[in-house]
């Protein structure tokens, strides 16, 4: 029986990185393989007998004492405690391979010295941009940034780009330099990429190409009852905060004319209020779902919108949507245009152009409803056919059994 070590910060489901980390570890324990995990420890935590090896808790950004945030500095920098867990772990389940999904900030990249010192093929799936910028996402306060790019990772301090915090920035700018200086990430066998733009974006800011895969990720289509009939009305769902692009949606609601739905919670909903109350917009704010109550608001929508304005990776609203049976009107940004084929399955528009987008949303507004049932059809179809869980769990594989 192959066992698979699948590491995460986490070890419940609190957002996109740990549903894919979930997900993956259940296709292979589906197929026979011993999954063995490796997280932090927390009081949100889902049962695990292999739980003991966990490391302690981090919340970022948490108030703790002074010796404390001290520990905990030097922990997101190098954590000795994970690699000191992770040796005593690797001697009982002696896995065929290891897994890394988020580990930043919390486990560190520690960890992967030992795992190649051990001998264990190491595979790491990049949910976000940290590979190369030290906050992750190539945003700042004035929007899309790539300062660091070329080894300017100062700027990550200059601009405090954690949280406004010049302390935190000072601990993210050490910990980016330390690996850098170590070479931990040069001991990755493989980097996944769900979208290709991530790829040509790490190749742009200099790392190898060879060492990336590109596999995107996948949604259980056999889950979703998709609705083809055509609704009335618009449906964001996800985060609610300024690199989503919602000031451009209601913006964009507002010239169109068009209904729009929000739902999600964040720090920028009281600021969206207030514009779609100024530009009299047509915008409902649902609040959280989830669930069959998220599944029955898309359904009743006639698309979904994806506004954004910041490098998305391969947001898993789209698929989503998709096995819903709703086309997707998306910003070309990223790798969203990755995953709408125009005209078949949806729509893009410049990220950032409310008129565009307004144009958008008046153009599907006006399409015949049979027309939109067509594009949902196409849209379902795609998803089944090429992101699919098996495809997604023999693309995988076929990586694991390279390294091995």
């Amino acid at each position: 029986m192959p066992t698979l070590l699948s590491v995460n910060n986490y070890y419940y489901v609190r957002g996109g990185a740990e549903t894919v980390f979930f997900e993956h570890n259940r296709l292979f324990e589906e197929i026979g393989w011993r999954v063995v995990p490796f997280a932090m420890r927390h009081s949100k935590n889902l049962e695990s007998e292999w739980s003991e090896y966990f490391v302690d808790e981090i919340e970022f950004g948490e108030s703790y004492s002074i010796a404390g945030n001290v520990t905990r500095a030097t922990k997101v920098i190098y954590s000795f405690e994970a690699r000191r867990n992770l040796g005593k772990l690797l001697e009982r389940a002696r896995p065929d391979v290891c897994h890394v999904h988020n580990i930043y900030h919390h486990i560190s990249p520690s960890i992967l010295g030992l795992l190649h010192d051990r001998g264990v093929p190491v595979v790491m799936t990049l949910h976000d941009l940290k590979l190369a910028c030290p906050a992750y996402s190539m945003l700042a306060a004035d929007g899309i940034c790539e300062r660091c790019k070329n080894g300017r990772l100062y700027n990550v301090l200059v601009h405090r780009c954690i949280k406004g915090s010049m302390a935190l920035s000072g601990v993210v700018f050490a910990e980016s330099l330390v690996h850098r200086l170590l070479g931990s990430h040069e001991r990755v066998n493989r980097f996944v990429a769900p979208s290709r733009f991530y790829i040509e974006k790490l190749i742009e800011w200099g790392f190898d190409e060879t060492r990336f895969r590109h596999i995107p990720n996948f949604v259980a289509s056999e889950r979703y009852s998709p609705n083809f009939s055509a609704g009335n009305t618009f449906v964001y769902l996800g985060r609610i905060s300024p690199e989503k692009g919602l000031k451009t949606l209601v913006s964009a609601a507002a010239l169109s004319g068009c209904s729009v739905r929000i739902v999600g919670t964040g720090p920028q909903l009281e600021e969206l209020r207030l514009l779609a109350d100024r530009l009299s917009a047509d915008v409902t704010f649902v609040g959280y779902l989830s669930g069959a109550a998220l599944h029955d608001e898309v359904r009743a929508a006639r698309a979904v919108v994806l506004p954004s304005e910041c490098y998305e990776n391969a947001p898993m609203s789209v698929l989503e949507a998709y096995a819903l049976g709703k086309p997707v009107i998306g910003a070309r940004i990223g790798g969203i245009p990755e995953l709408i084929r125009e005209g078949c399955t949806g729509y893009t528009v410049p990220s950032g152009d409310s008129d565009a987008l307004a144009h958008a949303l008046r153009q599907v507004t006006d399409l015949p409803d049979a027309r939109i049932a067509d594009l949902g059809r196409e849209a379902r179809h795609w998803v089944e056919q090429e992101f699919s869980a098996s495809i997604y769990r023999e693309r995988m594989l076929d990586l694991y059994r390279e390294l091995q």
